[in-house]
């Protein structure tokens, strides 16, 4: 392994820890830090990286970030354009359209406001919106269901809206000329609309029946204001509901920790992390009750995400922190504890049949039955995964190792510099918790990789990026990898892997 000058090695620690904080941090409050120093914290990190790193930091959008930090890459890239040379705007331009297409719509247009409200307006912001909006299926839909952020993108940009397509080109004339045009900016004017769901919103206005044609969340607004019982509103527009919808107003229709397993919702189609916090939701009791469907879901969603790397990891163990704080936050419920049971179910997967070990903080034997509870002795149970001889060790933790305190690096130290110099068993931390304070995920021991994780569908990503934060690389081995994940995020589909 190459190793760099001491200035690469510091560039490549900078790099790393600005993409451990794009996979974690949100902004919002984690069980040890507040919302307000999240948001300092990052507001830091892409300053620092985008004027000292700028190609680092347009590669980020290759990489397992999450979408809060996607898009404001996207918006510091476009509003500090003139800072970038003509091939570097060429390349940001790929990555920032293959990023907006894997972004969920909302986010999009709540991009599209900032950049309004920033005043934004390069060529290049507006050819990017144009494009964004010319690629939705459904321009009506959008128009309806996002129709604020569709008129400001639509006023920003200077877009001719087109019945057929949301955009067709720049200072077209008035984006009113149109009936998707008078729907946004000239709502009433028209006496009836020739899209269906356009007229259907027309008509919503006052008869209750049009309500059923819209999507769910528009349909919240006007079932409201006819006063329609709120029950059997639900129930008419289940059937139009998504599968997100359908799960967050299960808490509205009863209690927030369900009683029965709801027979319409699809575990078999959830992606790994979103299920394990959708399992977390439910008590004991059902949880015992529907062991077997619930197992099995996990299992099936774990064995999607690795595809044809099952079987593949020899022996593994896992050390997974089940303590109080993988409660999270009010903003972030079970978060860290959800990341760690998808985890576990990935790395079961991954191991080679009847070769895995997994040892949780609390001493929990049923991955199913696991709750956030008593301290985090991460150094007893890193012992105690040791002793089982596993190829790979991987902790799945906040770092907040207390009991006793820093038990955890020194085992870890230990370890490494005296009982396995060569590197027999592979070590990394994998940690879905942002400190804001360190302006990084919290680390165990300094010999030991650690990497910020937010879907445990990530994991095998993680683990091969993980390896540079060790200091045995240098910058240009770490430019040439985000090279080779920049080539492949904008070649793919934008349904396809990363």
């Amino acid at each position: 392994m190459t190793t760099g000058t001491r200035a690469d090695l510091v560039a490549a620690e900078d790099v790393l820890l600005f993409v451990n904080a794009a996979i974690t941090a949100t902004g919002q409050r984690e069980f040890h830090s507040g919302a307000h120093g999240q948001q300092l914290s990052l507001d830091f990190l892409h300053a620092y990286v985008r004027v000292n790193y700028r190609r680092v930091y347009a590669a980020s959008l290759a990489l397992d970030i999450n979408d809060h930090n996607a898009a404001r890459i996207v918006h510091g890239l476009l509003e500090h354009a003139a800072d970038a040379s003509a091939e570097e705007k060429a390349t940001e331009g790929r990555l920032i359209a293959a990023r907006l297409a894997r972004m969920p719509p909302q986010r999009v247009y709540r991009l599209f406001r900032g950049l309004r409200s920033a005043k934004v307006n390069n060529r290049r912001t507006r050819a990017i919106m144009r494009d964004w909006l010319a690629g939705r299926p459904d321009p009506a839909h959008d128009a309806v269901k996002y129709r604020a952020g569709l008129k400001t993108a639509a006023r920003h940009a200077h877009l001719r809206l087109n019945d057929g397509a949301a955009a067709t080109g720049e200072a077209q004339g008035d984006p009113r000329d149109t009936e998707l045009g008078a729907f946004l900016f000239r709502p009433g004017r028209l006496p009836r609309y020739r899209h269906r769901l356009l007229d259907a919103w027309r008509r919503a206005h006052y008869a209750q029946g049009a309500v059923d044609e819209l999507p769910f969340t528009v349909a919240e607004g006007f079932a409201a204001r006819h006063g329609m019982e709120r029950e059997a509103f639900l129930d008419r527009m289940t059937p139009r509901m998504t599968r997100l919808e359908r799960l967050r107003t299960q808490g509205q229709r009863g209690r927030a920790t369900p009683s029965e397993l709801p027979a319409d919702v699809d575990l078999t189609v959830m992606p790994l992390t979103r299920l394990a916090l959708y399992v977390l939701t439910f008590g004991t009791e059902l949880r015992v009750r529907h062991r077997a469907r619930l197992t099995a879901a996990l299992r099936a969603a774990a064995r999607r995400a690795v595809g044809p790397h099952e079987g593949s990891w020899g022996r593994v163990a896992a050390v997974l922190d089940d303590s109080y704080s993988s409660s999270g936050s009010g903003e972030k419920r079970r978060r860290p504890l959800a990341v760690a049971l998808a985890c576990h179910f990935l790395l079961e997967a991954l191991a080679a049949p009847g070769a895995y070990t997994a040892l949780w903080t609390s001493g929990a034997r049923d991955p199913l039955l696991v709750r956030p509870w008593g301290p985090t002795p991460l150094g007893i149970r890193v012992l105690d995964a040791l002793e089982h001889g596993p190829e790979r060790l991987v902790i799945v933790s906040d770092g907040w190792d207390n009991a006793p305190p820093g038990l955890a690096g020194e085992v870890l130290r230990v370890w490494r510099t005296r009982l396995d110099p060569e590197g027999r068993t592979a070590v990394i931390h994998l940690n879905p918790v942002y400190d804001a304070d360190g302006f990084d995920v919290r680390r165990l021991a300094p010999g030991v990789p650690t990497a910020g994780i937010r879907d445990a569908e990530d994991l095998a990503a993680l683990v091969g990026i993980a390896r540079f934060s060790e200091g045995r690389t240098g910058l240009a081995e770490l430019y040439a990898y985000l090279d080779r994940q920049v080539a492949r995020f904008v070649d793919a589909p934008p349904g396809g892997p990363r």
